[in-house]
């Protein structure tokens, strides 16, 4: 294929659009009373789930073979861990190149945006400048009701550059972040889909690098590496930078073995064609990204990585923050597996995916949840914990799966014993934070149980400090 081409969507028909499916499989479940797709379905989902979770995990403690049968579990998630580190990641195409602007793939650059008048200015002046003909790329920043200067702010900069369109949705719009982003749907030209946060920095070249990805047919999403642009400012942001590497590693490797690629919001890239096919952004979930990560798959397409440059953003500073954030991440991530487990279950995804979406649901979801009934029946019958194999197992490759994604990102870091051992600290306090995500997630899932989620727009507050050379 020339380097400058752009293949159109052919993707396979031999599945009906997820949208369509998803519309068919609602209206039947809006009959069943246990089955309803409601945030109501969803909290008797998830007692089900928290109650099979602990009551199968009270039950394997009295059974004598129970701990046969969670090293029999830890030897398959084994397998799929090493099929993960010894992946050879997936070669990234060469930068798009031409001056003939019929050459590129129009783009439309998407940004809602509530109360950002620290700095939506300089994410729309950067975004105006990439390296990219302007006739062929479009920016949309939508304004959902901000109370502070970011209209005032949008309409001056729209007076400033052509390629900038602003919506402003008025008090009563709905859905949050992709009420935002399906409402300016209709009105957009491009053939891919770009999305930023308002606190996004990203590179001139960024686009040259992203689209020739989409070269691919069945590629319907691309995700850029996200870092933290304050993440030498105390602890939490330390960790989060490691967190960040350890997810540009596991999406590096999972992609490469044929696994699930995921959407991280800011600086994702997405298919028109393939948006479309699953019916737009979920209006009804507090992680769109997330959401759309699994209908993307299910509709049989792949999510590609992209790990230089990356996009960065600020990283939360407090520990109230962050625990407001991954919280949103955890219930998020969680109410997927609840809304569209029977299409996952009947390996729509097809087998290599499935397998990886379960190794990954088991070790981020399942068993932080079952860590308290398995510690307090540890406790009563003085023995270790029943999956402390899978345990040991996770925390292994979360260690080697973060010191190698630190690495990879600080590639022109000279390789020296200071770097190598500068590595290891970053590691070791990295795995420390990631211990967080085994309190929040045990909380998420009891008060997903107990108490129905009220949509709203969710967001996190950014302060424009972090990055000095954030001004473009």
């Amino acid at each position: 294929m020339p380097e400058n081409s752009w293949t159109e969507n052919n993707h396979s028909s031999e599945l009906d659009p997820l949208s369509s499916l998803l519309s068919e499989w609602s209206e039947d479940d809006f009959e069943s009373d246990f089955f309803f797709q409601g945030l109501e379905g969803r909290r008797r989902k998830a007692a089900l789930a928290l109650t099979l979770i602990w009551g199968g995990t009270i039950t394997l403690h009295l059974l004598s073979w129970g701990y046969w049968l969670v090293f029999g579990l830890t030897a398959l998630l084994g397998i799929q861990a090493i099929r993960v580190l010894v992946a050879r990641p997936i070669r990234v195409p060469k930068l798009l190149q031409g001056e003939n602007p019929a050459d590129f793939p129009f783009v439309s650059l998407l940004v809602a945006a509530k109360n950002e008048e620290a700095v939506i200015q300089n994410l729309v002046r950067m975004l105006c400048n990439l390296d990219y003909p302007q006739e062929r790329c479009e920016l949309w920043v939508i304004n959902d009701h901000s109370t502070d200067k970011t209209p005032i702010l949008l309409d001056q900069l729209a007076a400033e550059y052509d390629q900038l369109n602003v919506f402003h949705r008025d008090a009563n719009a709905t859905g949050g972040k992709s009420g935002a982003l399906n409402q300016v749907l209709p009105l957009i030209k491009g053939d891919v889909i770009g999305v930023f946060d308002a606190d996004a920095h990203v590179t001139q070249d960024l686009l040259r690098r992203v689209l020739p990805i989409f070269n691919q047919s069945r590629v319907g999403a691309v995700q850029v590496r996200k870092a933290i642009a304050n993440g030498r400012l105390n602890f939490w942001t330390k960790g989060q930078m490691a967190e960040m590497a350890l997810d540009s590693y596991f999406q590096n490797q999972r992609t490469a073995i044929g696994g699930i690629g995921e959407l991280r919001g800011n600086g994702q890239f997405v298919r028109r064609a393939a948006l479309e096919r699953c019916g737009g952004w979920n209006e009804q979930t507090i992680t769109d990204d997330l959401d759309l990560t699994i209908r993307l798959h299910l509709d049989r397409w792949d999510i590609r990585f992209l790990e230089f440059p990356a996009v960065d953003e600020e990283g939360v500073i407090s520990t109230l923050s962050l625990w407001h954030q991954r919280s949103r991440w955890a219930e998020g991530g969680y109410q997927r597996y609840l809304d569209y487990w029977r299409l996952i279950a009947s390996n729509r995804l097809g087998l290599s995916k499935t397998i990886d979406l379960f190794s990954f649901l088991i070790i981020q979801y399942l068993l932080p949840t079952a860590a308290i009934p398995d510690c307090l029946m540890a406790l009563l019958r003085s023995r270790l914990p029943l999956y402390s194999p899978i345990t040991g197992l996770a925390l292994t490759l979360s260690f080697i799966a973060m010191f190698t994604g630190l690495r990879r990102i600080q590639r022109d870091q000279p390789l020296t014993i200071g770097s190598l051992f500068l590595n290891v600290l970053q590691t070791v306090r990295g795995v420390l934070y990631m211990m967080h995500w085994m309190v929040v997630m045990s909380a998420t899932t009891a008060r997903m149980s107990v108490r129905p989620k009220r949509l709203k727009w969710v967001k996190t507050v950014h302060q424009g400090t972090g990055k000095e050379s954030f001004e473009f």
